[in-house]
């Protein structure tokens, strides 16, 4: 157990049974869940907002619940287009594209700042020299002045605010910045960490771990020593899904041998216990005990597991699974959406992108109704309703990555397309 959890009245807290979700779950079925625990304390960092329901670390995060300077933003959904080198700009209300400004080289994530009041977009350059940040003020809509930034293949912060974390993904390392001026701060090698590129924090603030895509594997972060951890190779299932499947639900088709896995988006789940991995390999989300630092379950999912996404209630877990196992995949593959039960860790439903497609990354809307994701392969945004899996689409530029969805409601931002507490 983590020690900065503390007892509350009578009973303590129940720790992760390890037994109860032993192993990996086969390939289509779904792990157990672990027991409900009694109510924590949360000690945090200095300087990290408190953890209001340990229950449920978006409890802030719920409709409604905007910063009052954050009301008055522009409702915009905000997609960089990675071989456009632009950002296109769609209105939510119409489903029309009502804006494109150029950005630097390689744009891949739009990422809103840590007080959420500045969106950056992240042009890594594609291992270039001339990666940069380029800001957009969510009232206007409008971007400044690009800044040089060494390879910023995804932006995070610290749970303070104190620092922004460039991922710079070529380099194997973690940039630690100021966050008004981005002048470097100190750096964190992960030399073993092949693709580091997203990241999630434990509900106390005091580690994060990050994906190494090429890898199979994971980094742990001690954000209080500034050190490297370790690094905890991730197992595979037996069988993975075949990309040409053609199933409404890809579950029941599993032929294809897993390979060493390709691990993308990370997310930890509402009271803090675990992290789900997406894997792009094993079709799947790895599930982890972060201050253990091992792996304890698996749930099949779709054919590329690769995007992680809260509802606004903190009930469900929404997968965005790519569609193709490899990384310039085909048009119209066997893209579609799983919803998780974060309670029971059981697949509640699969919606399948009608005539094929290729959701990556995006983020649910501030109501909850709507999840927005890029279509990274079909140059095309979807728009997926949350109550029946229902889908619209808009057209966009080329190779959409990283979109983000704004206004959002929270406290403040940890990162990638709007990671909020």
């Amino acid at each position: 157990m983590n020690p900065n959890y503390k007892k509350v009245g009578a009973f303590a807290c129940a720790s992760l049974l390890i037994a109860a979700i032993s192993g990996l779950g086969t390939a289509g079925a779904a792990t157990p869940a672990a027991p409900a625990s009694a109510k924590l304390v949360i000690n945090t960092v200095p300087g990290m907002a408190a953890v209001l329901d340990s229950d449920n670390l978006y409890s802030e995060t719920r409709v409604e619940q905007m910063l009052p300077a954050v009301k008055a933003d522009l409702e915009r959904v905000y997609v960089p287009n990675l071989r456009g080198n632009n950002v296109t700009v769609i209105d939510p209300a119409t489903l029309k594209v009502v804006d494109r400004f150029k950005v630097g080289r390689a744009p891949q994530h739009i990422v809103p700042s840590w007080d959420m009041r500045t969106l950056w977009v992240a042009n890594n350059a594609e291992r270039g020299n001339d990666g940069s940040l380029t800001p957009v003020d969510p009232r206007t809509g409008k971007p400044g002045t690009a800044i040089p930034v060494d390879d910023p293949y995804n932006v995070y912060f610290t749970p303070d605010g104190q620092s922004t974390i460039v991922v710079a993904e070529a380099k194997h390392r973690l940039d630690f910045r100021d966050p008004k001026t981005l002048k470097l701060q100190y750096s964190i090698d992960a030399p073993k960490c092949g693709g580091i590129n997203h990241g999630d924090f434990s509900i106390d603030g005091r580690y994060a771990i990050f994906t190494c895509e090429f890898e199979g594997s994971v980094a742990k972060i001690d954000l209080v020593n500034k050190s490297l951890v370790g690094y905890l190779k991730l197992e595979m299932p037996k069988t993975r899904f075949k990309d040409s499947v053609k199933s409404p639900n890809p579950l029941e088709t599993e032929i294809c041998s897993a390979k060493k896995g390709m691990p993308q988006d990370i997310r930890i789940s509402p009271n803090g216990k675990l992290f789900y991995v997406a894997d792009m390999e094993a079709d799947g989300v790895h599930l982890l005990d972060g201050d253990a630092f091992k792996e304890v379950g698996f749930i099949a999912t779709g054919v590329a597991a690769h995007g992680l996404y809260p509802s606004r209630d903190a009930k469900q877990l929404y997968v965005a699974n790519r569609g193709s196992h490899a990384i310039h995949g085909k048009r119209h593959g066997p893209g579609s959406v799983t919803v998780i039960d974060f309670a029971s860790n059981k697949v509640l439903s699969n919606w399948p992108v009608p005539g094929g497609g290729s959701p990556d990354m995006g983020n649910v809307s501030a109501d909850g109704k709507w999840l927005w994701l890029s279509g990274r392969f079909d140059d095309v945004v979807y728009r997926f309703d949350t109550s029946s899996g229902k889908m619209d689409q808009i057209g966009v530029g080329l190779e959409p990555h990283g979109l983000a969805v704004w206004p959002q409601p929270g406290r403040y931002s940890l990162g990638h397309t709007g990671n909020f507490r």
